[in-house]
């Protein structure tokens, strides 16, 4: 049941699976070990799971395509992550998500082609006080105005 991933692989995936009584209670945190080291979910990945903790395929595709945490194609080197909630929405989210889409020539969701950043539009990152916001990485960006994106971009190579 290697499926083409390394030995070393498998084995952390049997560690982190036996940490649970019930196998099924384990998928989460098998599909994050899966999905840290291979870049994202895939068909692959899924199968292994499913075969490992004796679950149908479908259960664990169903954890896949639910969690937002989960990521069916590989991301970018740099996240982007901006807030659309409301208090952001109103304070001018839409032209800070329009200006990366303009800048990054991609839309939510989408990697640029070079795989320098993924674009996530997102409903809350708790920083309502400071809105509009984004984060690239774990870098919190507050009171970002449209004319500030190049300058954040430009931090992260």
């Amino acid at each position: 049941m290697s499926h083409g991933f390394a030995p070393m692989v498998l084995d952390e995936v049997r560690a982190v699976a036996s940490r649970f009584p019930r196998k099924e209670a384990a998928l989460l945190p098998v599909l994050q070990v899966l999905q840290r080291v291979t870049g994202a979910l895939g068909p692959a990945e899924e199968k292994l799971a499913a075969e490992l903790l004796g679950l149908e395929p479908v259960r664990v595709r169903e954890a896949v395509t639910y969690y937002a945490l989960f990521r069916q194609k590989p991301a970018g080197r740099h996240i982007i992550q901006i807030c659309i909630n409301l208090s952001c929405s109103m304070a001018g989210a839409g032209h800070s998500l329009a200006g990366l889409q303009t800048r990054l020539g991609i839309g939510p969701g989408e990697t640029t082609p070079d795989g320098r950043f993924t674009l996530l539009t997102v409903e809350c990152l708790g920083n309502c006080d400071r809105a509009p916001c984004l984060m690239v990485d774990v870098d919190d960006h507050g009171r970002v105005q449209e004319e500030q994106l190049d300058e954040i971009l430009g931090r992260y190579s």
